[in-house]
Formats: structure tokens, C-alpha cells, sequence
């Protein structure tokens, strides 16, 4: 899994604290899993509440400082806490910040990290972050997260559900402006594997392209919501799958209703 030893062995730890409402996010919850293209610097938990971000700091720190942990603080204010935590010659980036509790899913009990972020909520958000941002990361895991957890069309689909400002058209305009990457930008990321910059950008332009024909095909009362196949227990291209049924989000995140 592509994330360090040392940041591993912290998520481990700090496992012990996580709850539905205070959970492993951003891109190390992505890229914790199997075949990810690259490394994550810094460790991301998410909560619901600015009450919760402080609460979970608090035992955080209890709970590293009393295994020989230091931590150094760089920012703390609130509904946000970015620090340094180091032992012996290690360190790693560790965030602590208030998130919406609006999602698709309920948190996901993990026992690598405790809990985390639903695969197809951790997604929406990266599309949403990659619109918002030029980041050649953001780049690099969405087109991870497009072959391995749901086509880039429904994701866009998607997020319009968790942000109603967009719809999927103005969403796909403002990935189009990102992916201008260079050897340079590569370079500065810690990469699980070299990455060809021409099959790069082929393969961004290819999932940009798939983006409106999945658009068109839906119906636009149906805006903002993902597709859930019953007969396979996951989310699916509707296109591909005959039982696909609409699943909408909510505060806290809502499991699939199987109607027999």
C-alpha cells in the first residue's frame, strides 16, 4: 500500500481513536489501497464538527505524546490543526479538520486505520478538490479512482449532489483547464512507480471525453446522485448494469435501500 512505513505504523495508532465521525480522509485514505500511483505526504482525519476536530486533536496528542511521539504544531485554529509528528529520525504531516458531514455513504470501519472515508465519497471529493485546484496529484488519483472505483462521468454526475453549484457540463469545463502536467511536476511528486507523460495525458483526455456521453444518457431529475446496482453490492455505470437504481446522499451518508 503506498503509504509509508512510518505513516502506516501512525495510522495504526492512531486507529485507536477514530470513530464514524472522526475518520481518515483525503489522499492517504485513497491511496492506502492497492495499485495507487503515488505516495501521500501528510495524513488527513476529518470531522464533523469543530467541537469534534478539537476533541479528537486533544486525544490524539494524549495518545502519540504517551508512546514517545512529539508533536509540532504549525497551525492550530478552529475547525482546523496541521502538525509534524516525529519519533526517532521519522516524521509525517498530520491534519485534523472539519469536513461536511454531507455524504453519500456512512464512514467505513477499516482495521488498518480505524475509520475512513466510503471509496466512492473519497472519489467525489477528489473531482470536486481537482475542479478547484490545478494539482498534478489531484490528477493522478482521479484517474486512479476512474478505473478503479467509478467512471469519471457518474463521479461528476455525483458531485453535483454534494455541490449543487455545479452541474456535470460546468464541472467537466473546469477539469478540462487541468492535466497540463510536466516532467517537472512529476518530479516533485514520490511516485509508487515511473509515470509515462504521454500515456498520461492520453488517458486523461480519453476519461475527459467519457464525461458527456455519460451526462446525456441520465435523465436530470436524477442530477447528483451515484447508481447502485443490487445484483453486484456497488456502485456502477448505469449504462453497463440493467438494476441500477438512483442513491442520493445525505448528512452522515445513507446505505443502499434493497427494494425485493
Amino acid at each position: 500500500m503506498p503509504l509509508t512505513d512510518y505513516q502506516a505504523s501512525l495510522a495504526r495508532l492512531l486507529s485507536e481513536n477514530r470513530t464514524f465521525d472522526s475518520y481518515l480522509a483525503g489522499g492517504a485514505a485513497i491511496l492506502i489501497e492497492p495499485n495507487t500511483m503515488r505516495f501521500s505526504r501528510d495524513l488527513d482525519y476529518f470531522h464533523d464538527s469543530e467541537a469534534r476536530v478539537a476533541e479528537a486533536f486533544s486525544a490524539d496528542s494524549r495518545l502519540l505524546e504517551s508512546r514517545g511521539y512529539s508533536i509540532d504544531v504549525d497551525l492550530n485554529q478552529p475547525g482546523f490543526v496541521r502538525a509534524i509528528v516525529r519519533k526517532d529520525q521519522e516524521a509525517a504531516k498530520v491534519d485534523w479538520a472539519r469536513d461536511s458531514d454531507w455524504r453519500f455513504m456512512p464512514t467505513v470501519r477499516d482495521d488498518r486505520v480505524g475509520f475512513l472515508l466510503h471509496p466512492v465519497d473519497l472519489a467525489v471529493n477528489k473531482v470536486l478538490a481537482l475542479a478547484g485546484r490545478d494539482e498534478p496529484r489531484d490528477v493522478l488519483d482521479t484517474l486512479h479512482l476512474h478505473h478503479q472505483v467509478l467512471v469519471l462521468g457518474a463521479l461528476c454526475w455525483a458531485a453535483c449532489g454534494k455541490d449543487p453549484g455545479f452541474t456535470p457540463l460546468s464541472l467537466l469545463e473546469l477539469l478540462r483547464r487541468r492535466g497540463r502536467i510536466r516532467e517537472e511536476d512529476l518530479a516533485r511528486l514520490d511516485l509508487a512507480e515511473p509515470v509515462d507523460l504521454h500515456a498520461l495525458k492520453t488517458e486523461w483526455l480519453e476519461a475527459l471525453d467519457s464525461v458527456e456521453p455519460f451526462v446525456v444518457s441520465r435523465p436530470s431529475e436524477e442530477i447528483g446522485c451515484l447508481y447502485y446496482s443490487p445484483s453486484q453490492h456497488d456502485f456502477v455505470d448505469p449504462r453497463e448494469v440493467t438494476d441500477a437504481v438512483p442513491h442520493f446522499g445525505k448528512p452522515g451518508g445513507v446505505l443502499p435501500r434493497i427494494v425485493d
